[in-house]
């Protein structure tokens, strides 16, 4: 039940940005992105881990939110 709640998020956030300006779409991308691969890498790799998942996950959803 506990990682069902990040997945809604950005199933819930990648509908909400279908009317947005293309920079509102990757200023959201990076953020849901970063804060998706924060969790992910916290879990797996603890704080360093966390700042690499965060900053690769960033990169990432600003990339495929356009």
């Amino acid at each position: 039940m506990r990682k069902l709640g990040p997945i809604a998020l950005v199933v819930i956030s990648a509908l909400s940005l279908t009317a947005c300006t293309t920079t509102q779409r990757t200023v959201t991308g990076a953020a849901i992105g970063g804060a998706s691969g924060a969790l992910v890498g916290g879990a797996l790799a603890g704080y360093g881990g966390a700042v690499i998942g965060g900053a690769g996950g960033a990169a990432v959803g600003s990339l495929l939110a356009n």
